[in-house]
């Protein structure tokens, strides 16, 4: 047996809202990769979204595949909800789903008024004794391709945390690679003899990211493999457990990236929830925001005058790349 860690975020681009980053972890047969998951669960698992939750297949695919903002969150969350209560989590609300899948994020949460008295129930748009089934149905077919999900892991970055990580650091790519690399420690394997295998989109376009493993893992001199526009990749380790990570274009499409991708966007999707409540009882009429730059703008002027008088930060609201 072998180890599969997919990572991906959601919110790289947005001036509002926070940046959310999520690795996912299976145990799959030696030979297993993160391509062949899809066939390996095919019974089971759809990169198509679910028409309802009477289906058998959980849809799992890249969340821009799954989520239109014009199309609600009913196929994100079976997914990402159905995952969850496979690995024993079954969130009853938004905070106990940052609380399951990100605990080290809380307090990012907390320091920040829009999510203070935020309540919103789990699930959305699902029955959950559907996703129960659901899960159940997941957990079978995994048992029979010999696959375990073993965790989602996810890290909240808030705008002024962000900021803070450009000024330290002097670019989103390098901010994001460093923070995926933090994440990763936080769900990579005790040693155990097996190796694992890591999957990453690339960050920025970048091509290089052996001085960044080098500094997130000294123990052991890092191998490059090769760098191009389509992948980056590198090993290190003992014989008996090594490491590979792969930096890919379109990582999205290994299952392990996929869910990733999922759970990012699914926890941002509730943050933006919660901050858009938060500015509409104070404004009124006014429209929600995704948090991209040019539609960012134009809900800061619209909150400007509300957020003076409230005294908020201007480093707490908005992120400065």
């Amino acid at each position: 047996m072998t180890y599969l860690i997919g990572t991906d975020e959601a919110g790289y681009g947005p001036n509002l809202g926070p940046l959310v980053i999520s690795a996912s972890l299976w145990h799959v047969p030696t030979a297993m990769r993160g391509d062949d998951l899809y066939a390996a669960l095919a019974g089971v698992v759809s990169r198509r979204a679910a028409a309802d939750s009477a289906l058998c297949q959980v849809p799992m695919a890249d969340s821009k595949t799954l989520y239109k903002s014009s199309g609600g969150l009913q196929a994100l969350e079976c997914g990402v909800l159905t995952a969850l209560r496979a690995i024993g989590w079954q969130p009853a609300d938004w905070r106990e789903a940052w609380a399951a899948a990100a605990p080290h994020s809380l307090a990012d949460l907390d320091g920040a008024p829009w999510y203070a008295d935020f309540e919103l129930n789990l699930p959305l748009h699902h029955d959950g004794a559907d996703l129960d089934r659901l899960a159940a149905i997941f957990l079978r077919g995994l048992g029979d391709a010999r696959v375990r999900l073993v965790h989602v892991r996810s890290m909240t970055v808030s705008p002024q945390r962000f900021n803070d990580e450009l000024d330290r650091w002097g670019n989103k790519a390098t901010a994001l690679s460093i923070l995926t690399l933090d994440l990763i420690k936080t769900i990579l394997p005790i040693e155990d003899g097996q190796d694992v295998f890591v999957s990453c989109d690339k960050h920025g376009g970048r091509q290089r990211y052996a001085e960044f493993l080098q500094k997130a893992f000294p123990e052991y001199l890092v191998e490059i493999f090769g760098e191009c526009q389509s992948h980056s990749l590198y090993r290190w380790g003992p014989a008996k457990r090594r490491l590979e990570f792969c930096f890919l274009e379109k990582a999205e499409r290994l299952l392990p990236v996929a869910l990733a991708s999922m759970a990012s966007k699914y926890l941002r999707e509730l943050a933006m929830l919660a901050f858009n409540a938060f500015w509409r009882k104070h404004v009124p009429n006014l429209r929600p925001t995704a948090g991209y730059p040019e539609d960012a703008r134009r809900f800061r002027q619209e909150i400007a005058a509300c957020q003076q008088k409230l005294g908020i930060a201007d480093r707490i609201l908005w992120r400065n790349r």
